[in-house]
């Protein structure tokens, strides 16, 4: 490959829950056998409810930053995959993540994020990924990756704990 040529890209939505933990494992196992770069992404905007005040966060973008890193240490460890960027942008989650989907092959999302109500299948912003993306998206169900995709060459999950939670290992489109 050529330096004009570009990899894939998988392009992976985070927000620190544990289904985009499950996500970001999704794309460490897929990555190698797509031969694909990974895009770990967190959206920050400022929410203020109507008739309150709410305070402001200091450096809103410094801590997306240390939500997504955390959420790659949960994910990978201390042995991330070489090919990751972490990118942190402003506004809301489904209008980032869409715009992000134009030049991916494929986008990760966890079926469910911190905002979303107990006991939906998927999560408003997956849904509306899921409808909009311009690229194949991949919801994340359950708390593991299935045992095929476990045992993929160049992952080792051994040092990572699982995510706790019940649930089964199966994507959904």
């Amino acid at each position: 490959m050529n330096q004009t040529e570009k990899r894939p890209r998988i392009v992976v939505g985070v927000d620190g829950s544990p289904p985009s933990i499950l996500a970001l494992r999704w794309a460490g196992a897929l990555a190698p056998l797509l031969q694909a770069d990974i895009r770990v992404v967190t959206a920050w905007e400022f929410e203020i409810p109507h008739g309150r005040l709410t305070p402001a966060v200091a450096d809103p973008d410094h801590v997306a930053r240390g939500v997504c890193s955390e959420a790659v240490s949960k994910a990978f460890g201390s042995a991330p995959p070489s090919a990751l960027e972490l990118v942190i942008r402003q506004g809301p989650a489904t209008k980032v993540l869409v715009d992000e989907s134009r030049q991916a092959q494929l986008l990760i999302l966890g079926s469910r994020g911190l905002g979303a109500l107990k006991g939906l299948l998927i999560g408003a912003v997956s849904a509306a990924v899921a409808e909009h993306a311009k690229c194949s998206v991949l919801i994340a169900h359950g708390t593991e990756l299935p045992p095929a995709l476990a045992a993929t060459p160049g992952t080792n999950w051994d040092h990572i704990p699982k995510t706790p939670g019940k649930g089964r290992n199966h994507a959904g489109v």
